[in-house]
């Protein structure tokens, strides 16, 4: 129990220093540099953490915003040309706003010329950019410069120039249609003095007087330990290892009842039992040495995959494109393996050398390199089990994932060894071998050939292929359990089954139904069914060409302060949704979990739904100066400036979508909840709040 505590606590320290990184996954730099006595460069060189990336220039209108240079003063000085990018530019088509968008990975530098008209010369502004990762976006952040200069002497006096006040970038200079339709008119009802004594003194300065009965500046008092108490109470973490240790054991069971494991045992466990007939404790003890052995040298495999790749890197393989691409194909391979298309082999000289090597040696060693040996001749069997299993952990994102899955594979795989071992009285029962292990191969390889398809889902929701629609993912998913379903009561014949059975077991045709019966159950899902047991796996909703119910939610209030008001006025309780207008994974949310029926009602009857834009444009009536939890200030200038300043102070969080419950005083009603496509897991999020809301009245 300590060991585990200790597991989930180093767990938890290695989430907290991902979500650390997760505030600032850009660092830019900003320096001038005079190209001639005339000219000056102002350079803004961004380094870009590995997953995110970063919005180019001049992007049309609907989508995400474009990186642009606004300026509060500028004298002496008129722009050369408009603001410019380099480095290597990506143009991809996004899918949720239905264009292509270019943005840059890695690093990318911006660069503005301006020419020297004056003796002396002052620029001031700041470059806007926004930032994203396949999971969340940042609101748009701000990066403020203040330079001074001298210009020739010949030059006349410094005057102000024609840009002041206003973007040196003309082609977003005005606000777009999207951003004068997103201004809300209830936004800003004032702001006040500039506060930089403390970071609760500077959210009480952006915070409205208050109205009525409701102190709107105590709505901003910080809650973040509450709500990491939330998200610590949850164990989201632990209920993910606990399915990953069962579906180790499923997968452990399942790899027994092939024909390269299940013929192995009784001779396994008669040598055993043989080798020591005089003394049978010593056999007992010979054959749980030879299961904890398997038990070893699996989770030694889980160890290697863990280095591999890192605790880090394992958390981003879940929406990492091209490792999805090599899992779909992987899982493909192992699948066609089973059908019996080819066999995966190791090298024969493998198996040979470790079991000469066994019998040569004596002691416990040689019952280890024994338990090696079954891992090496298994091959052919484990391999596609054991491929689907780790893929399974390492996509889930907890770094420990891979050696639970495994301990629960070596442990079913083992365990009969032991077992039968103790009573061999048992080993006359056992089935013997035959053509139903040939079917448990067939089965299992429908099962990887469908849960492959979830890999390509990823990457072609990343590149924007559009290759695997909701409705093509369905279609295909729906013939394959359909042809399971007819496998399994006979109707269809592999060229490794036994030509002679005619009648299929009884449990075979039973599963073989309940195959069927659940392709039946997605064919609604073509023209826009929910199919909530398919959820987790298909494509988003939104990628449905066929959708003859669609059903959107919207929220009531767009001001945070009217919203908190409003929800008390009605004995409700709030759900805060910061958004941004450039925001996709907010769409995908709003798309794939918030159109299911039971999500919209409790959005829309249980709860009042504010949601925040943290880069709408709209100004505020005077920029408000505060001071961020880091000790660094900050300018407030628009709308979105302050709903991102009121997330990173309030909540401790920076990233979008993001959706926490309230109680009509501000604080949490529940853990938080960022992007994730799980309508179940949604929903008990969404009743939980409920549930803690009630607890209190």
């Amino acid at each position: 129990m300590k060991k585990r505590q200790f597991l989930t606590l180093i767990f938890s320290l290695l989430v907290s220093i991902v979500a650390m990184g997760q505030q600032n996954p850009v660092h830019v730099s900003v320096q001038q540099k005079r190209v001639s006595p005339t000219e000056v460069d102002i350079i803004f060189a961004a380094k870009i953490a590995s997953g995110w990336h970063v919005y180019s220039t001049g992007l049309p209108a609907g989508g995400p915003n474009s990186t642009v240079l606004r300026l509060d003063n500028a004298e002496g000085v008129s722009p050369v040309g408009k603001l410019t990018a380099h480095g290597k530019e990506l143009n991809v088509f996004d899918k949720a706003f239905d264009m292509k968008l270019r943005y840059f990975e890695n690093s990318v530098s911006f660069v503005q010329r301006y020419k020297i008209t004056a003796k002396t010369y002052s620029i001031k502004g700041y470059l806007e950019y926004s930032t994203c990762n396949e999971e969340m976006c940042m609101p748009p952040m701000q990066v403020e410069f203040n330079f001074k200069g001298n210009g020739p002497a010949s030059a006349p006096a410094a005057a102000p120039s024609d840009v002041e006040k206003k973007t040196t970038d003309a082609a977003v200079a005005t606000p777009t249609e999207a951003e004068g339709t997103a201004a809300l008119s209830a936004m800003t009802a004032d702001t006040t003095k500039n506060v930089t004594a403390s970071t609760a003194d500077s959210a009480a300065s952006v915070a409205p007087a208050a109205t009525s009965g409701t102190n709107d500046s105590d709505l901003w008092q910080p809650v973040i330990k509450e709500l990491k108490a939330f998200n610590t109470a949850q164990n989201t973490d632990n209920a993910s290892l606990w399915y990953i240790f069962f579906m180790g054991i499923v997968g452990g069971l399942v790899a027994l009842l092939t024909p390269c494991v299940w013929p192995i045992i009784p001779m396994t466990v008669s040598f055993f039992l043989k080798r020591a007939k005089d003394d049978r404790k010593k056999g007992i003890r010979d054959a749980v040495t030879y299961g904890l052995s398997i038990i070893v040298i699996y989770m030694g495999l889980a160890t290697i995959v863990t280095a591999a790749f890192g605790p880090q890197k394992l958390n981003e393989l879940a929406t990492n494109a091209p490792f999805n691409i090599f899992f779909f194909l992987l899982l493909a391979v192992f699948a066609f393996s089973f059908f019996g298309w080819f066999e995966l082999r190791l090298p024969s000289s493998w198996g040979n050398a470790v079991d000469n090597k066994a019998a040569a040696t004596t002691g416990l060693f040689s019952i280890f390199l024994m338990a090696f040996t079954l891992s090496l001749v298994s091959f052919s069997c484990t391999a596609p089990v054991v491929g689907l299993l780790l893929v399974q952990a390492a996509t889930s994102g907890d770094w420990v994932a891979p050696a639970v899955g495994m301990f629960g594979f070596a442990l079913a795989l083992a365990l009969p060894f032991t077992l039968f071992a103790l009573f061999p009285s048992w080993l006359k029962q056992a089935p013997k071998s035959g053509s139903w292990m040939n079917m448990v191969k067939v089965v299992l390889g429908f099962v990887e050939l469908a849960f492959s398809l979830k890999f390509l889902s990823v990457a072609d929701l990343a590149y924007g292929w559009h290759i695997l629609d909701r409705e093509t993912f369905l279609s295909i998913w729906i013939a394959l359990f359909a042809l399971l379903g007819l496998y399994l009561i006979g109707k269809l014949k592999f060229p490794h089954d036994d030509p002679d059975q005619k009648a299929m077991p009884v449990p075979a045709i039973m599963l073989g139904l309940c195959s069927l019966a659940f392709s039946v159950y997605m064919l609604p899902g073509l023209w826009g069914a929910p199919c909530k047991a398919v959820s987790a796996f298909a494509p988003p909703i939104n990628t449905q060409d066929f959708n003859l119910a669609p059903q959107t939610v919207h929220a009531q209030y767009t001001d945070y302060e009217e919203g908190m008001r409003a929800a008390a006025a009605a004995g409700k309780p709030v759900l805060v949704d910061f958004t941004g207008f450039g925001c996709v994974n907010c769409r995908k949310m709003e798309a794939a979990v918030w159109t299911d029926s039971r999500v919209a009602e409790k959005l829309m009857k249980d709860y009042v739904l504010i949601s925040l834009y943290v880069d709408d444009k709209t100004p505020l009536k005077q920029p408000v100066e505060v001071k961020r939890p880091d000790g660094t200030m900050r300018t407030l200038r628009t709308v979105g400036d302050k709903w991102s300043y009121l997330e990173e102070t309030k909540f401790g969080y920076l990233a979008q979508p993001f959706y926490v419950p309230l109680d009509n005083q501000g604080k949490p009603l529940n853990g938080s909840f960022s992007y994730k496509e799980d309508i179940p897991g949604y929903l008990d999020f969404l009743n939980k709040g409920l549930e803690n809301y009630q607890a209190k009245r």
